[in-house]
């Protein structure tokens, strides 16, 4: 059964993430869960807790994503 955020979140909203410090916008939730999920299980350490980070974020349905703790503003980049 989907959990609350999954059901309320628009599978079709754009999603922006950055990670690493590379900033990427997505059509698709989708995709970017494929991507930062492929990550995180061929990635080790720091690396892997930064995806994780990303990936926990888009499965709680938030629109930016980041694997820091970055202040709102840097939304606006």
């Amino acid at each position: 059964m989907l959990s609350i955020p999954e059901m309320a979140m628009n599978p079709k909203k754009k999603l922006i993430t950055k990670c690493m410090g590379e900033k990427r916008i997505w059509d698709s939730r989708e995709e970017a869960k494929d991507f930062f999920l492929e990550a995180m299980m061929n990635s080790e350490g720091m690396e892997h807790e930064r995806y994780s980070a990303v990936f926990l974020q888009i499965q709680n349905g938030l629109s930016y994503c980041r694997d820091t703790e970055e202040q709102q503003n840097e939304q606006e980049d």
